[in-house]
């Protein structure tokens, strides 16, 4: 089996673990082991499945490199819990996987993990404003609806514009918004812009919308400090002051440390464990769990660093904004110690970046019910946040210049001109449905042809009309849509058909004219002798 990379969408972590299950039962070296004086056949040691799970991850695009060995046997705990592998004897659960010459093997089957299946939510949505919606209290039921029907008069009017002609108009005012309808607004369009990104046809399989609170979003939008840093109404759910001074002590080593305290060796690992057991006992991650769907189904994205640093930032504008400004803090902390060549060493068994990542990851990210590579998913989490953490907090001016300007074109005022389609009442709007490319292109080329070629010959038949006005219309119509026209008249001669020429009376004859031709005076011969 080869490599897959495992893209954004639903349960993505339970297609990782089952695409990591089938790559390790198909690759995994089998051979013949000795133990206690008896032969095994097909089987393999502890240490020989760390070794080649290890590399299978670090090589696996959905992992990445950062995989560290510890977590790779964290990962074959799970395996042996899960029935995923037992120990020689067929002992699988309870047992206890350690790195060691201890003989495991394939069960006869290992069943892959089902997706789960999430209860239906209903969505209450605040209905949006529109322009011709009611006023409040009145109903819309048993009204007759009256058809639209552009006749040539109407037609005329929409296209009057074009040869000059502004008919009247008066301004349509627009209920004022409430509140809720702007909240409303960021949320859709925020939640349409992550789905665009991730590809997908709904979000519904990645969180629940419902629990998506639209205050947060714009809280995380406005209130923040010159420094993009989210500033709280609500004090109380600061970090604690010792736990801020201790990141600011680590964030600006060696300058920012209170020289009142006793400096003596390893103070700086004190100070590191202090924040690291704060952040260790939070009763939810900072992402939360019920965005844990989400920030998974982002990591299919990192192959596309832009799009997944987008798509990241959008699914952290949805964090409630406690749990925002904590990630700023800690994300900023940890990259400036990471860059810090001054900065001693604050485990000696690993590297500062290694030791941030194993550290904060499952404080970062976590779920709920436990995903059997939720470890591996967090670090690779974090390592790309900690590489991209600038761009990914700080707000995206594309997405707030676009809600701003939807929201004030909703707030203007309207120009209703006399015979628009504003006038009549139009019915529930349809939903698109895929056609094949044989029928949309039948309609591209007739469905449209079919109703201006009936407005055609309802202006050539209009009996109403002089000729005059009947050629001025023709001629713009002929103008706007040549192909339809140039069906109707195919040649001149039909043209002109439409518009015969009135037979021209002949000139009466003069009575001059019916007289011989005037002759010149001859000179005859005199009779006078």
């Amino acid at each position: 089996m080869e490599h897959r990379i495992v893209g954004p969408g639903p349960y993505r972590a339970t297609r990782l673990w089952n695409e990591t299950v089938e790559l390790f039962r198909a690759k995994m070296p089998l051979r013949k082991h000795r133990c206690r004086f008896k032969s095994y056949e097909h089987c393999f040691t502890a240490a020989e499945a760390v070794y080649w799970l290890h590399d299978l991850l670090r090589c696996n695009q959905n992992f990445g490199p950062e995989v560290t060995r510890k977590q790779t046997i964290q990962l074959l705990k799970k395996f042996l819990k899960n029935h995923v592998i037992e120990d020689i004897k067929g002992k699988w659960g309870q047992e206890d996987f350690e790195d060691n010459r201890h003989l495991y093997r394939f069960p006869p089957s290992s069943p892959l993990k089902p997706y789960p299946k999430k209860p239906p939510y209903q969505q209450d949505v605040t209905k949006f404003p529109e322009w011709n919606d009611p006023p409040p209290g009145t109903s819309q039921e048993n009204i007759p609806v009256r058809p639209v029907v552009m006749n040539s008069e109407m037609w005329y009017k929409h296209h009057s514009i074009a040869i000059g002609e502004v008919p009247a108009c008066h301004l349509v005012h627009r209920r004022q918004l409430m509140e809720a309808n702007v909240e409303e607004r960021w949320k859709s369009m925020t939640l349409s812009y992550l789905q665009k990104i991730l590809g997908l046809d709904s979000l519904e399989e990645v969180l629940v919308i419902k629990l998506v609170n639209s205050k947060f979003i714009i809280h995380n939008v406005y209130s923040v400090s010159k420094q993009g840093v989210v500033i709280l109404d609500d004090k109380s759910k600061e970090l604690p002051h010792w736990v801020l001074s201790a990141m600011k002590c680590l964030a600006n080593w060696p300058n920012s440390c209170d020289l009142k305290q006793p400096m003596y060796l390893g103070f700086e690992k004190d100070v590191f464990k202090t924040i690291a057991d704060y952040y260790g006992h939070l009763k939810e991650p900072l992402l939360t769990f019920h965005l844990f769907d989400a920030f998974v189904g982002v990591l299919g994205l990192l192959q596309k660093e832009k799009v997944a640093v987008e798509a990241f930032q959008i699914c952290c504008f949805l964090l409630p904004p406690e749990n925002r400004r904590k990630l700023q803090l800690l994300m900023r902390m940890m990259a400036r110690i990471c860059l810090n060549k001054e900065m001693p060493p604050l485990c000696d068994g690993f590297g500062t970046r290694t030791l941030m990542v194993q550290t904060f990851s499952h404080c970062i990210l976590c779920s709920k019910d436990e995903v059997d590579l939720d470890e591996l998913l967090a670090a690779r989490l974090v390592t790309f946040l900690m590489n991209n953490y600038k761009e990914i907090l700080k707000v995206p001016l594309a997405l707030q210049t676009s809600i701003k300007e939807r929201v004030a074109h909703l707030r203007r005022v309207q120009i209703k001109y006399p015979g628009a389609d504003m006038d009549v009442t139009l019915s529930a709007p349809s939903f698109c449905c895929q056609i094949s490319p044989e029928e949309f292109e039948y309609q591209r080329s007739y469905g449209s042809q079919e109703p201006l070629a009936a407005l055609l010959e309802e202006v050539i038949t209009d009996a109403k009309l002089s000729s005059k006005e009947k050629k001025k219309k023709l001629k713009q119509f002929q103008k706007s849509y040549p192909e339809v026209y140039q069906e109707r008249f195919p040649t001149p001669e039909s043209e002109a058909l439409l518009f015969p020429e009135k037979p021209k009376p002949k000139p009466q004859l003069l009575m001059w004219a019916l007289k011989k031709p005037f002759q010149p005076f001859q000179r005859t011969r005199s009779f006078r002798m």
